[in-house]
C-alpha cells in the first residue's frame, strides 16, 4: 500500500506514484465514465458584453499590431551549455510550485526575418538554473528521474506568434575560480523551414555581465517590477526573430 499524502509525502514522490498507478490500471483508467455528458455550453457574452463593445468598440474585435521589433536582423546564437534536456513537457509555467526565488515573467513574439511575420506554432524549449544556480542535471551523482523535468519547459507560440511564460529569475553560478556565468535563460526555438536557434536572454545590470565571455549585448533585456495587491514580480519582453533555412 502506498503512503498517505500529506506533509511528510514529498509532492514529486506523490507525483510519480500516481504515474506509476496510472500505468499500471492500462488504457482503461484513460477511458471517460459511460455516463459522462458533454460539458454545457456557456452561451454568448449576454446583456453586458453587448453594452460593454458598445462602449469600447475595440472589444468586438481585438486589434493586434504586426510590427517586428526594431534592429531587424535575426536573434544572435549562443551556446547550448551542457545541461540541456530534449522532451521536456509542454506548458506555461518553468518552475515547479512554490519554487524559492523572485517570479519573472516573460513574454514575447517569434517572428520570420525574410517575411517579418510573426509565426505561429513555432515550438520554444525553455530551460535555465534555479535562484541558486543549480540545474535539475548539474550533478552526475544524482541525476534527475528520467520523467521528472525542474526548472525547463517547451512552448508553442499562439497564432500570432506570442508566447509568454512564468518563472523565476535564476541565479548565476560559478564555472571556476573567480569565473562566474551571470543569471540567464537558455532558448532553443524550431520552425520548419527557418534555422534551429539556440540562444540565451541575459539581465541589465547583472554584474557578472561584464566578465562572462559567452555574453552578448543584444541578447541583454530589462526588466521590470510589477507591484499589485498580492505582491510583486518583475516583467521583461525577449523577441525572436528567425532565419530562413
Amino acid at each position: 500500500m502506498s503512503a498517505p499524502i500529506g506533509r511528510d509525502v514529498p509532492r514529486r514522490d506523490f507525483l510519480r506514484q500516481g504515474a506509476a498507478g496510472l500505468a499500471a490500471a492500462g488504457t482503461a483508467a484513460l477511458l471517460l465514465s459511460c455516463e459522462a455528458k458533454p460539458t454545457e455550453p456557456s452561451g454568448d457574452a449576454g446583456a453586458y458584453g453587448r453594452y460593454a463593445t458598445e462602449k469600447n468598440p475595440g472589444l468586438a474585435q481585438t486589434q493586434l499590431v504586426q510590427q517586428a521589433p526594431g534592429g531587424w536582423k535575426p536573434t544572435e546564437d549562443n551556446i547550448l551549455g551542457p545541461f540541456y534536456r530534449p522532451a521536456s513537457p509542454y506548458r506555461a509555467k518553468i518552475t515547479p510550485p512554490l519554487e524559492p526565488g523572485t517570479l519573472l515573467l516573460i513574454r514575447g513574439r517569434v517572428w520570420a526575418f525574410d517575411s517579418r511575420r510573426p509565426l505561429a506554432m513555432a515550438t520554444l524549449d525553455i530551460w535555465q538554473a534555479n535562484a541558486h544556480g543549480r540545474y535539475d542535471n548539474d550533478d552526475p551523482q544524482k541525476p534527475p528521474a528520467k520523467d521528472l523535468f525542474l526548472n525547463r519547459a517547451r512552448l508553442v507560440t499562439d497564432e500570432n506568434g506570442f508566447y509568454e511564460f512564468e518563472t523565476i529569475h535564476p541565479g548565476p553560478y560559478q564555472t571556476a575560480p573567480n569565473v562566474w556565468r551571470p543569471s540567464h535563460i537558455h532558448y532553443m526555438v524550431q520552425y520548419p523551414g527557418y534555422k534551429t536557434l539556440v540562444t540565451q536572454l541575459y539581465f541589465k545590470g547583472d554584474p557578472h555581465n561584464a566578465t562572462d565571455e559567452f555574453i552578448k549585448a543584444s541578447l541583454i533585456i530589462d526588466v521590470k517590477e510589477v507591484k499589485l495587491p498580492q505582491g510583486t514580480y518583475q516583467a521583461g519582453a525577449f523577441d525572436i526573430i528567425l532565419a530562413k533555412a
